[in-house]
């Protein structure tokens, strides 16, 4: 199965932040939207959609225990992960595992063309996996009729 398989199945708006906002935006963006990373685009005027980073809940929990509250009035500039690791459309569910535990990420943002299509996280990814050991088990599951005592 590929990325683009699993992106149909989900939400097609992608939450993201602009790299000026605060920690306390950033925080707040992530509990109303029930999602433990976020994408971020850059502040500048002529580039304002270019993807710069990503911004995760343990960036917030890691800057108020160095920080104590006032982290939340840090930027998100200052504290998101810049080396983004990402998948693109046509990577398998596969290679999308073997990045994320090889970088010890939980969110992959997709990108296709260098524009932001959306994320796929852990939860996707073991979704899929769900799916896919039910579908093997019912079809493990399934009676033939070939050589059973129904046939006779």
């Amino acid at each position: 199965m590929l990325v683009a398989d699993l992106m149909k199945l989900k939400n097609a708006r992608v939450p993201t932040i602009r790299m000026s906002e605060t920690v306390e935006m950033a925080a707040t963006l992530l509990n109303r939207e029930r999602i433990g990373a976020v994408v971020v685009k850059d502040a500048c005027g002529s580039e304002g959609d270019t993807v710069v980073g990503i911004f995760s809940e343990r960036d917030v929990v890691r800057a108020i225990a160095e920080r104590g509250g006032a982290a939340l009035k840090t930027s998100v500039a200052d504290l998101m992960s810049r080396n983004m690791i990402s998948c693109q459309m046509d990577d398998s569910v596969d290679q999308v595992r073997a990045l994320m535990d090889e970088h010890h990420v939980r969110h992959l943002p997709v990108l296709e063309e260098h524009q932001l299509v959306g994320v796929l996280s852990i939860r996707d990814v073991l979704a899929h996996d769900v799916r896919l050991a039910a579908s093997r088990a019912g079809a493990a599951m399934r009676p033939t009729t070939e050589g059973s005592a129904l046939s006779a």
